[in-house]
């Protein structure tokens, strides 16, 4: 193992390491692997669907029905005085100009209409898109409808219905990856130049962060290949997994390898010992994450499930290429790059004794309980937050900012049935039935009318549409569906409701069952980890408690800044499973780099002076690179969907608050109060470790400071 961690670091191995990267990337780039996988892409709500659910069955019959599976266009006109005679003219012209533009479209069908409402202040005009998978097919479409439909003085149109929704997300999907990097990668750029005060050491990690996103895309397009669902927000978050965890995982080898270089003259030596004192530990971190990562496998939602293998692989990408290519690029370079701060052979390094994080320690020392006691009670306070928790975003009202499909359908309901824009479908296996099903969905509360002519009929089955009276993508309108679906059941048992808010009633309902099913399994995976890093049950009980309350403090800042700060209508129901899994797994991964460490200082110095000499050295890395982490998952927020910004800052609020409070306060308070008994049932928690250091290894060759880390990467 340890031959194989130091290859990057060898005098002739390190440019094997260097040719067999550069020629993966260039073959990557030449197959355009990154570009076929942002092509893959399934931005569809429908593609999200879990095997079992009612509303994929319905759209299995209703594709066969129709050919395919399909979305209207709506587009709506409307003239709050009621519409002119020179409005249906300017219609009756927009719908022969829109026929004109969707003739060219093997698609679509011709635009029907107009359907007037009862107060004469709106009309429809509607047609069908066939679905075939390619994301252009839909969105040119109703690019070439939007530039026809114009309205004129006091009359308002817009393009909208399930077709328009569609668009408007591809259309914000297709940006969200160029954006994501350019800001992304430029607020780690400034904060590499901040941390390592140097004009040109910082490039040297951002390349590697660089060739980490392009084998992980490249790799995603593989996944993709085997089936595996992706969208946008899959491929925006592990964007930012790569960049976030990548950075933090070059600065803690980059910090390992200044300070061997200030023992060792030679460059090959210093990034050896670096690698190999380093690299388990970032190796552990990687680990858990894409582990606790790939846990999300097992989701019934097809999007969540996508999610896992991919952010998994990404994050794994991103630790190999901080463990091969970032060291041995390194080791070619030598110590010139480090400019004007060049770590020289002599040079102080870290002083576990001195310091702000050695005050800290000692400071927290003085009454741990009391400290301990009183950061628990400060994060459960900010947990209270979450009796402000509301799950009211759905994708009517998921973009922050205006879109064209929704203003069309808050012009639909303000004169007909909120859900005549998106009929709910009723599939009827039993013609016999229809009459019976009619009049059975047509009694349920939140139903406006569900008209007993098919939309669609073969020998097998006939597809009814129903329309409800709210917005069909609203939580009114999901709460319709299972009364809706008692109801048909009762009198056809084999019927099936399906439809746009079928669809994502059942899937705002898979995330639920996920989210009780996947956190405990990412608890006991991360335990296990812990428990074989460390050797002991006490001490990852508690670690895992205290990032569960960081967690449950982080959500509940949220719940209350997305309501009172950003005003938005609630939370996505996947957000806390997602906020969950990130905040686990990465708050887990700075405990493992301080406990780690910690470990080893207990065998030397026993528990009390372990936990602060732990804390010294590993304090101002630890947190430049927490700090890099919270920087990039924010960097969410400029994107245009409440759910990234959601997700971003729940998490970047959730690992600040986990490098300032729970890593530098409560887990050291914690040990300290506990004391040697953290360790059972190691050794460690009855004999208290030894002034003499561990058996073996470097330590015995190289003493005690060789086994120092820096207190910063500056």
């Amino acid at each position: 193992m340890s031959k194989l961690l130091t290859l990057p670091a060898g005098r002739r191995s390190k440019w094997v390491v260097l040719a067999v990267w550069v020629t993966a990337l260039f073959a990557t780039i030449a197959l355009d692997l990154p570009g076929k996988f942002s092509e893959a892409e399934q931005n569809e709500s429908t593609s999200f669907l879990p095997g079992d659910a009612e509303s994929t069955a319905a759209l299995e019959v209703t594709q066969r029905l129709q050919g395919a599976e399909t979305a209207p266009t709506v587009v709506v006109y409307q003239r709050d005085s009621g519409l002119t005679a020179a409005d249906r003219a300017t219609i009756e012209q927009d719908r022969e100009a829109l026929n004109e533009a969707t003739a060219q479209f093997a698609n679509s069908t011709p635009f029907q209409g107009p359907e007037v409402s009862p107060d004469g202040t709106t009309a429809l005009v509607t047609n069908v898109l066939q679905a075939t998978g390619e994301a252009e097919d839909i969105l040119e479409p109703v690019e070439d409808y939007r530039a026809v439909v114009e309205g004129g003085e006091g009359l308002q149109a817009a393009v909208g219905g399930p077709a328009g929704a569609s668009a408007d997300a591809i259309e914000i999907f297709e940006g969200i990856n160029g954006t994501l990097l350019l800001a992304a990668g430029g607020l780690v750029l400034v904060l590499l130049i901040l941390i390592y005060r140097s004009p040109f050491f910082f490039w040297f990690p951002l390349l590697g962060v660089a060739a980490a996103e392009l084998g992980a895309r490249g790799a995603g397009f593989g996944l993709t290949e085997l089936g595996v669902t992706v969208n946008g927000q899959t491929s925006a978050i592990a964007s930012v997994l790569v960049l976030g965890a990548g950075t933090d995982y070059a600065l803690l080898l980059v910090s390992r390898y200044r300070e061997e270089l200030r023992r060792h003259a030679d460059k090959h030596e210093a990034m050896a010992l670096a690698l190999r004192r380093a690299g388990p530990a970032i190796i552990a971190s990687g680990l858990t994450v894409a582990v606790a990562l790939l846990s999300l496998s097992l989701a019934k939602v097809n999007g969540t499930s996508g999610m896992g293998p991919v952010a998994a692989l990404s994050v794994f990408i991103a630790m190999l290429a901080m463990l091969t290519f970032l060291p041995a690029l390194l080791t070619v370079v030598g110590r010139r790059p480090f400019w004007p701060f060049v770590p020289h052979l002599g040079d102080r390094g870290a002083d576990e004794t001195r310091g702000i994080w050695r005050r800290l320690g000692d400071r927290v020392g003085r009454a741990p309980r009391r400290v301990a006691v009183g950061t628990t009670v400060l994060l459960g306070v900010l947990a209270l937050g979450l009796l402000n928790y509301s799950n009211g975003l759905t994708s009517a009202n998921s973009f922050r900012g205006e879109v064209e499909s929704v203003q069309a359908q808050d012009l639909v309901a303000a004169a007909f049935p909120s859900g005549q824009s998106a009929p709910t479908d009723i599939v009827v296996r039993d013609p016999s039935r229809i009459d019976a099903v009619v009049a059975a969905a047509s009694q349920v509360d939140g139903v406006a009318e569900v008209s007993p002519e098919p939309v669609g009929r073969d020998e097998q089955a006939v597809q009814l549409a129903a329309t409800l009276r709210f917005d069909p993508y609203s939580t009114l309108a999901f709460d319709v569906i299972p009364p809706l679906r008692e109801a048909v059941s009762a009198v056809a048992p084999d019927a099936l409701v399906g439809g746009p808010t079928a669809v994502e009633y059942d899937l705002r309902d898979a995330s639920a069952y996920d989210t009780r099913l996947l956190i405990p399994i990412a608890l006991a995976i991360v335990s296990v980890i812990l428990v074989a890093l460390l050797r002991s049950l006490l001490a990852p009980a508690l670690l895992i408690a205290t990032v569960v309350l960081s967690f449950l403090a982080a959500m509940g800042v949220g719940a209350v800044v997305f309501d009172v700060v950003f005003g938005f209508p609630g939370s996505d129901p996947s957000i806390p499973l997602f906020a969950f899994i990130f905040l686990v797994a990465l708050g887990v991964d700075y405990n493992i780099f301080l406990m780690a460490r910690v470990r080893e200082e207990v065998q030397r110095h026993g528990t009390r002076e372990g936990m602060k000499r732990g804390l010294a050295v590993t304090g101002g890395v630890i947190t430049s690179a927490g700090v890099v982490l919270a920087g990039t998952f924010a960097v969410l927020a400029v994107l245009p969907l409440v759910f990234l910004t959601e997700i971003g800052f729940v998490v970047a609020f959730g690992v600040l608050l986990d490098t300032f409070i729970v890593r530098s306060i409560l887990v050291p308070a914690l040990v300290l109060d506990i004391g040697p008994k953290v360790w059972w049932p190691s050794r460690l928690a009855r004999e208290d470790g030894s002034a003499a250091p561990p058996r073996g290894g470097d330590e015995a060759s190289s003493g005690p400071e060789a086994v120092r880390q820096p207190q910063s990467v500056g």
